[in-house]
């Protein structure tokens, strides 16, 4: 019988299935939500190194970065309190990037927050930081 080796230290382990199939119900919920609201969806999960951002939208000309949070526990302040500053600087150098070479145009950062996978239970906030 072998013995189990402990993971490295310098590897990262990824989320357990169950909660990545939440949030990627709390991400369709929310781009099912915004879409009744008139966005339209430009991309999902628009990655690029050091920063994701959920939902990419327009609105009536502007481009809607979207950042989705899902939270079950109210222990730590809920979903709104987990877009902390450096997650927002990460979705700012996202949208950045994302930005580049495109035409100039207003753009805003959104938040859809989550407490349940319910619609019941969406907060959307609308300007919920600014670029610095």
């Amino acid at each position: 019988m072998q013995a189990k080796k402990p993971p490295e230290p310098n590897r990262q382990l990824s989320a357990p299935p169950s909660r990545q199939l939440a949030g990627a119900s709390a991400e369709a919920l929310a781009e099912a939500f915004l879409s009744r609201q008139g966005l339209r969806i430009l991309e999902r999960n628009w990655r690029v190194r050091g920063g994701e951002i959920d939902l990419i939208c327009e609105d009536h000309g502007s481009l809607v970065f979207v950042e989705v949070r899902l939270r079950r526990r109210n222990d730590f302040g809920g979903a709104g309190a987990s877009i902390t500053p450096a997650k927002q600087r990460r979705l700012i150098l996202a949208a950045r990037h994302y930005l580049a070479g495109k035409r100039e145009r207003p753009c805003r950062f959104d938040a859809v927050l989550l407490d349940g996978l319910t619609e019941a239970n969406i907060d959307w906030i609308r300007n919920a930081f600014e670029a610095y």
